[in-house]
């Protein structure tokens, strides 16, 4: 079964982070959900939700991914944090997946990740990254990064994910059940 971490910072963007969350565990993925600090996370729009766990509790153990949700705010803080930017790092040493989308592909970049890499993002999220090749697509992978562009990709981030660690089969199944068409 691939695990898939899904950190949660105060701001994030609740509908991505639920997105994300939702979609990946109708597909029989292990997602775990870690604040960087212990209790409730108070989201963009005031909805609050409550991780799991902590970062520092997960921190040491291995995921086939991680994925980050946006939201301004929330992708500050993730940027702003040395523990997320040393695991962001080792997942790309070890050659695993990581995702990021709408403000938190800049997460990414201040990692240094995305250098000479194709990457998309809620406008402006990348501004001044010259090292980067922007692109306005909903969805972009490249090798092993993945970054959508904000709360209206968020279903198709989450069912590109799917595919990626499951297979077209299972993104199929759960896209169906979705009723998207």
């Amino acid at each position: 079964m691939a695990t898939v971490l899904v950190p949660l910072a105060q701001g994030c963007e609740e509908l991505e982070a639920v997105t994300i969350i939702d979609l990946l565990r109708r597909a029989g993925i292990s997602v775990t959900v870690a604040g960087l600090e212990a209790g409730l996370i108070t989201a963009s729009r005031g909805v609050l939700l409550m991780p799991e766990t902590t970062l520092d509790a997960v921190l040491d153990q291995d995921f086939d991914l991680v994925v980050l949700p946006g939201g301004l705010g929330g992708a500050q803080r993730l940027e702003a944090d040395q523990r997320i930017a040393a695991l962001l790092r080792r997942m790309a040493e070890q050659g695993r997946y990581i995702a990021a989308i709408c403000a938190a592909p800049r997460v990414l970049a201040s990692a240094g990740l995305l250098k000479d890499r194709e990457a998309t993002s809620y406008p402006g999220a990348l501004e001044g990254q010259t090292d980067i090749r922007l692109s306005s697509a909903a969805v972009v992978r490249d090798g092993r990064f993945i970054t959508s562009r904000g709360p209206g990709t968020a279903m198709d981030f989450a069912l590109t994910l799917i595919e990626i660690l499951c297979g077209q089969a299972q993104r199929d199944t759960v896209e169906a059940a979705l009723q998207r068409s």
